[in-house]
């Protein structure tokens, strides 16, 4: 299945398991514990939830997503909840919850004001929550709630440095505003090619993205070199759109490589995850060495060796380079242009 579609079904289904959960503790409040009344409430649960997370993934996250890409977090977060009121009011106030469960709608609207008391509060938080994740990443929420590297635990890790070739001089051009909307425009579009192969965003410094993969995820269908040629096919396909609006084609070059990082929470009033050890130095200091090689890409032996499948595209053996850190050097491999 194809990632961004899989990444979709498993937020709605996890949205929609979360509404008939509390649609059900809802009704046990207000005292509807008959089965009847409980399938009410599940009615409503599922239509408000499938909905709302159904607009929200395939078009406020998919036509709209460049748009509502460009507002503040709290414009953002208005927009949507507009939208997603404007689902639930009419789903309310028709009863149609009660409809579909079989039972006949209540004239005076009873519970109206309350119902809408309480999805209102439950879809603040759940954009909040959205929101949130869009900041910090999925992944890094989810280990942020579990505590997963609460304590620093180590980890195999492949992990890919792309940086963007030339910002300083587009810099200089286009200004502070100017770059700043170059990059952003850019991290968007390469972000697709990430979740396409399943990476993870580690980070965005300067002008460069910090894509991991835990060892067996990246070792399937050679991930993190299919990700970084996509990101270029990527661009490509947006080289119009840019050359209009910047004057100038975003073009990549980049690094990969493997072994043990420790992994761990840091920090106290700005908590994050961070990844450590030899492997996050050497990845940077061969996305260094990529600028002076055909191709701009450099792969350690050691990463190579651990992909499971051989390479869908053409690679070529470089041999032995010298590299900062490292008296013995590093045997590395290229890509081609």
């Amino acid at each position: 299945m194809n990632a961004r579609l899989e990444r979709k079904l498993r937020l709605l289904a996890i949205v929609v398991a979360a509404s008939v959960i509390g649609a059900v503790v809802y009704s046990l409040a207000q005292g509807f514990t008959t089965a009847t009344g409980i399938a009410v409430g599940i009615s409503y649960g599922l239509l408000i939830s499938v909905a709302m997370t159904g607009i929200s993934q395939f078009v406020l996250d998919g036509p709209l997503r460049e748009w509502l890409g460009g507002l503040s977090f709290t414009a953002n977060l208005m927009v949507r909840s507009t939208i997603y009121a404007a689902i639930i009011v009419p789903i309310l106030f028709f009863q149609v919850g009660n409809i579909i469960a079989g039972v006949p709608p209540d004239p005076s609207h009873q519970t109206f004001w309350i119902d809408i008391t309480y999805a209102v509060v439950f879809l603040i938080l759940a954009n909040l929550v959205i929101g949130i994740t869009n900041i910090i990443g999925p992944r890094a929420f989810l280990n942020f709630v579990t505590g997963r590297y609460h304590s620093p635990v180590e980890e195999n890790r492949f992990v890919l440095f792309v940086d963007i070739a030339g910002s300083t001089g587009l810099a200089e051009r286009l200004g502070g505003v100017g770059i700043h909307r170059f990059l952003d425009r850019t991290f968007r579009i390469l972000t697709l090619s990430v979740v396409d192969y399943r990476g993870e965003v580690l980070d965005y410094v300067g002008d460069e993205i910090i894509v991991t993969w835990p060892e067996r995820g990246g070792a399937v269908d050679c991930r993190p070199l299919r990700c970084f040629v996509a990101m270029r096919d990527e661009l490509s396909r947006a080289a119009g759109q840019f050359e209009r609006e910047f004057g100038s084609m975003p073009r990549i070059r980049g690094s990969l490589h493997f072994g043990p990082v420790i992994v761990g929470e840091i920090g106290d009033v700005k908590r994050a995850i961070v990844f450590n050890g030899d492997v996050m130095n050497t990845a940077a200091r061969l996305e260094e060495l990529s600028r002076n090689v055909d191709g701009g890409f450099l792969a350690s032996r050691a990463a190579m060796d651990r992909f499971a499948s051989v390479p869908p595209f053409a690679v070529h053996d470089l041999g032995r380079l010298p590299i900062r850190g490292r008296a013995d050097g590093i045997d590395v491999i290229g890509i081609a242009a």
